[in-house]
This record gives structure tokens, C-alpha cells and sequence, in this order.
């Protein structure tokens, strides 16, 4: 080998040596610095838009899941976050979420994992209103565009009656319930609320409020009386919000991405970060056929995986004895039949080794109500249920089929009583000229008629198979609370709590999140509750079409789908009339099933 070969061979082979022996520097860290220094360096901020309602349970396939994120997904985008090594920092675009209390803390504790992991998070808001900002409040700062407002100003509530105008056309409410406090058909009854039913109301409405109050006020460092006074004195121009402490910057949201390069020293902003892309090539045969199984909800293949699994069974919707219902425009029917298939599938599994039962539900029927029940009960695998928005009288009869109940802050729960009765029509078929002959054997044979009200015997009979099922249903929860009838039946009463409140009082076990629901389920079932196990919701999405039209056999779906699509239409033109329809269209489900078990459906807290 020539003499120059040889020197740079030597010279190759002396640096080879000292690579191996010498530790080798990346950036000018020494070894096991790498991550370190990696993290420190400044990368991209997540953007994620916050708006829309996260309904719960399994998205629907196909077109309609695409264009709807669910409650699971939107939390997710946010959870990884904290655990990407990518990203430095989260920009949330809060465009006027309708969340309802229990996912608004929901979305608090995700927000709080990111910071926790020692990222920043900014809020950009335009007008936000009181869940809005509460969620802002959540984040390290809050920017505001100089022509937006802060319009937290306070709480209120309206409930419509319907009296009156029963009365002009000729419809008659006949209605009786088991607990002074069970208001559901008050509005059907009476031109105003009755005492019991506003005392309880201003008791909920007291605990929203102090909620709203301690978060803002321990958030933004303000004192508890400058909050109240704010809220008083509101709505505030974003530049009177900064003076009085209640955001940090304003600004527009175009100067946000220079305001994170100067000031926390981002490079780049991930516009929908982490937000399931939907393949829209249909071109071709193949994007032809692509687009058929979207429009036909053909989910997509996933590989099935092993190990232990735990299910997430979504009890949501008003409860009725049959298959569940759901269409895309609104008018879910929380079917038992349906439910009921859920839980035994979670129970047959062998790789399912608890089950979590999360519920947002005014109640319903009665019977169906008892049913689910039944079937948790008779589960031998741990179940624990967390309870969502809602999870009242039937909502919260269900509950008391699991081991461990878990309820957010602000969940609207108990409820405890019977309503029952019915529209009895028929001086307004007088009216526009109908007229009706009536023959009958049986004293009580015109009970469940739709055109006369009850009579004297047929109203005794009635309300005592009410006051029956109310025993039943104060027993089983007494029994499952641990509780003396006696004591039980003094929360009963058909009366409403928060999830706070209901803590106090020992009606739940714990307050929570879902996923504090599921550590509880993992522990009781001998898992490791810090261990992240797949969930399996239950039960699965029905296809669009299926949605729009209901099963096959399902004479009633079609009914419900147009009767929600009506309403769903009159939401832009006005959204209380819509309100007010779709909570008659939850009476009318009285045709079916005289004895329910629901709480004041209709109340509306903003």
C-alpha cells in the first residue's frame, strides 16, 4: 500500500479509536443530554379549535362521524398534547362550545394535564359567554380581539307553562306525580312554578353559580367580591375585561403566531392539530366505491387487538323500553333493549374485565329504566358508572345497578320520583268539529285513552301503581347507597342536586371524570388503574341511514327522525320555540309508557 494510503488509514483508524473511546457530543451536549436538550429547544405550538357540542358515545360511520367530533376525540387532541415531545405549547381557538357542566370540567382536566406537563396553553376568544370563559380561565393567558366582549353575566333560568294555552285548544294535562318536588309535568299543570319545585332550582342555581364564581376568581387571582361585581356589572368591551383582570392580552388572532415567536419562542403552529384527516379522493372506481361506503356508514376496517380491554358502555338519551334511536338532526332515545345487549356483550367478553357506565340521561320510562338496572346488577364484572350533563331519576335509577358511582361537579342528578299521566284531547277534536261515542267494560278500561281525562277511579288506580314503582324505586337506591329508607326517602322526592351537592349528601360516591371512573374500574377489577387499557364502546354506532330512518321494523323511528328534523330547523329561526317543541315531543313519549320516571327535562340553565 502506497505511503499516503497507510496515513489515511492511520489517520482513519486514530479517529475511529477515539469515537469509541470518547463520548461523542450532539449540539454540544455530552451523551444521555440528548432528550434534554431536544425538549428545551423551542418546536411547534398545537392549534386546536374548540366549538360544537362533543356529543358522547361511538361517533357515527362514514360521512356523518367525519364531520362530527365526539366528546372522547376532542379530549384526546388535547391529552396528547401533554405527552408529545413535538410540541412546546397549545393555542385553543374557543369559538363558542355548548358543552354543558359535566363536559366543561372534562375539558378543565385536559387543559390542566398540558400544563402540568410544564406546557403554556393560550386561549384566543372573540365573545366568549360563561362556559367559554371558564375555559379560558383554565389557561396560562387569555387574548382577545379589541372589538369582542366578555359576556359572562351570571345565570338564569326559564321554564315555559303550558297551561293556558291547554286550555284555549281544548287539551287537558292530566298529570300526578310521586314527590312534592318531582316538577317534570309542572309545566303542563300550572301557570308558574310551584314552591317546591323553585326552591329546589334556586338551590342548583346557587351551586352553578358559586362554581362559576371560584373558578374565575382562583384562575385570574381576583378577590371573590371583584368577580361578583364584575359579573354584575357585565358585559365588558375586551379592553374594561383587561382593566378589570379578567384577560391578559388584546390582540388579534393573526398576531398570535408573532406573539408566540417574541414572546415563548415558537416557530410554527400545527393548524387542527391531531383532527382525524378524511380521505376525500373519490376519483376513479375505487374513490367511487370509497365514497359509497362513507355515504352507507361502511365503518373502516381496524385490526383487532388482544389483551385486557375495558368497556365504555354510553347510556344517553331520554330512556324507553325497545331499541334506541338516534338521528343526525338531534331526538336520542336511550332504547333498553338496546342497553341491555351492551352490558351482556361487555359481561360475555373474556378480554372486557370491567365495565364503566357513563350515562347522560334525564330518565324516561320507568319499566325500562328497571330493566337496565337489572342487567348491571346481575354483572359479575366491576362496574362503575360516571355520570355525564345529566343523570336524573331514571338516569340516576340505572346507576344504582353499579359498584361505584363517580359524578363531575356540575352533573345534574337524583331526582328520585314518579310522573305519570296524560293529553287527553278531546275538547280539542270538539273544537274543530270531531265527536266521539265511547263504549267500555271495566271500570278502569279508559285509563290509557288519549281523548277523556282519568276518571276518580281510574286517577286512584293510577296513582297507586305510581306510588308502588316510587317505593321500588327509593328502595333499590336506599339499598345501593347503603342508606335507611327513611333517610334515602328525604333526597327523594323527585329533587335535583349537582354532582356537588349530591356528594354531600352521600348519593354518589365520588366526584370525577370518565377517566377517573375507568382507573376506579380497572382498580376494583385487580388491574394496575395507572395503566392506559383500550376502551370498547358500546354499543356501536348505528349507519346514517339507519339513523335517519331507524331499524328495519321500527314503525316509530321515521316519526321521531322528521319530528327532530322539524325542530332541528327551527333552531335558526328560533331557538326557544325549538327548545320548548322538543321538550313535548319527551311528554308525548307518555302515549307509550304512562309511568315515567324523568326529571324537569325541561329546565335550562344559562
Amino acid at each position: 500500500m502506497p505511503a499516503r494510503a497507510n496515513s489515511i488509514m492511520s489517520l482513519l483508524i486514530a479517529a475511529l479509536t477515539l469515537a469509541v473511546a470518547a463520548p461523542t457530543t450532539v449540539f454540544g451536549f455530552a451523551p444521555g443530554d440528548e432528550k434534554v436538550a431536544t425538549k428545551d429547544l423551542p418546536t411547534a405550538w398545537a392549534h386546536i379549535v374548540i366549538k360544537g357540542s362533543y356529543p358522547e358515545g361511538a361517533s357515527l360511520p362514514g360521512l356523518f362521524g367525519a364531520a362530527t367530533e365526539n366528546l372522547a376525540s376532542g379530549l384526546d387532541r388535547i391529552n396528547k398534547v401533554a405527552t408529545d415531545d413535538e410540541i412546546s405549547g397549545l393555542v385553543l381557538r374557543l369559538d363558542g362550545p355548548s358543552l354543558g357542566w359535566a363536559k366543561l370540567n372534562e375539558f378543565l382536566q385536559s387543559i390542566e394535564r398540558v400544563r402540568k406537563a410544564g406546557k403554556k396553553v393560550i386561549a384566543v376568544v372573540d365573545e366568549p359567554a360563561t362556559h367559554s370563559y371558564m375555559l379560558a380561565c383554565a389557561c396560562d393567558e387569555i387574548i382577545m380581539p379589541e372589538g369582542g366582549a366578555v359576556m359572562v353575566l351570571g345565570l338564569r333560568m326559564e321554564v315555559m307553562f303550558y297551561k293556558k294555552l291547554f286550555e284555549n285548544i281544548g287539551v287537558h294535562a292530566d298529570m300526578m306525580q310521586v314527590g312534592e318536588y318531582k316538577g317534570a309535568a309542572e309545566p303542563y299543570t300550572r301557570t308558574e312554578m310551584s314552591p317546591a319545585f323553585r326552591e329546589e332550582m334556586e338551590a342548583m342555581l346557587d351551586d352553578y353559580y358559586e362554581q362559576i364564581v371560584t373558578t374565575i376568581a382562583k384562575s385570574r387571582k381576583l378577590d371573590r367580591k371583584a368577580v361578583e361585581e364584575a359579573i354584575d356589572n357585565g358585559p365588558h368591551t375586551a379592553a374594561a375585561a383587561k382593566k378589570l383582570g379578567l384577560i391578559d392580552r388584546l390582540a388579534y388572532e393573526d398576531e398570535v403566531e408573532t406573539i408566540l415567536v417574541k414572546e415563548y419562542g415558537g416557530k410554527t403552529i400545527r393548524k387542527d392539530y391531531g383532527k382525524e384527516k378524511v380521505d376525500t379522493d373519490f376519483s376513479g372506481l375505487a374513490g367511487m366505491m370509497k365514497m359509497m361506503n362513507l355515504m352507507m356508514g361502511v365503518p373502516t376496517a381496524r385490526r383487532v387487538t388482544s389483551g385486557d380491554k375495558i368497556a365504555v358502555i354510553h347510556a344517553t338519551g331520554v330512556i324507553m323500553t325497545g331499541r334506541s334511536t338516534n338521528d343526525p338532526f338531534g331526538g336520542e332515545v336511550l332504547g333498553s333493549t338496546t342497553l341491555v345487549k351492551a352490558i351482556e356483550q361487555a359481561e360475555d367478553s373474556d378480554q372486557v374485565k370491567a365495565i364503566v357506565l357513563r350515562i347522560d340521561s334525564p330518565g324516561g320510562s320507568a319499566l325500562a329504566s328497571d330493566l337496565i338496572w337489572r342487567a348491571l346488577k346481575k354483572c359479575k364484572k366491576p362496574v362503575v358508572a360516571s355520570m355525564g350533563n345529566t343523570a336524573a331519576s331514571g338516569g340516576y335509577y340505572i346507576a344504582m345497578g353499579c359498584k361505584e358511582v363517580y359524578a363531575e361537579p356540575g352533573t345534574l342528578t337524583g331526582s328520585i320520583g314518579v310522573v305519570g299521566g296524560k293529553l287527553a284531547t278531546g275538547g280539542l277534536f270538539e273544537k274543530i268539529g270531531l265527536t266521539t261515542s265511547i263504549i267500555q267494560r271495566g271500570k278502569n278500561a279508559g285509563a290509557m285513552s288519549g281523548t277523556t281525562p282519568f276518571t276518580d277511579s281510574e286517577k286512584a288506580a293510577m296513582k297507586k301503581l305510581m306510588t308502588e314503582i316510587y317505593v321500588q324505586f327509593t328502595s333499590k337506591c336506599a339499598d345501593a347507597r347503603g342508606m335507611k329508607l327513611d333517610d334515602l326517602e328525604k333526597l327523594a322526592r323527585g329533587r335535583v342536586y349537582t354532582g356537588n351537592m349530591a356528594k354531600k349528601l352521600n348519593l354518589i360516591d365520588e366526584l370525577g371524570t370518565l377517566d377517573d371512573a375507568v382507573a376506579k374500574a380497572q382498580k376494583l377489577a385487580g388491574l394496575d388503574p395507572s395503566k392506559e387499557l383500550e376502551r370498547v364502546i358500546l354499543p356501536k354506532p348505528t349507519s346514517p341511514f339507519e339513523a335517519l330512518f331507524g331499524p328495519l321494523g321500527d314503525v316509530q323511528a321515521p316519526a321521531t327522525g322528521q319530528a327532530s328534523a322539524v325542530i332541528n330547523a327551527l333552531r335558526s329561526f328560533s331557538p326557544e320555540l325549538a327548545r320548548e317543541l322538543s321538550a313535548l315531543s319527551v311528554l308525548q313519549m307518555l302515549v307509550r309508557e304512562k309511568r315515567m320516571t324523568v326529571m324537569p327535562f325541561r329546565v335550562q340553565v344559562e
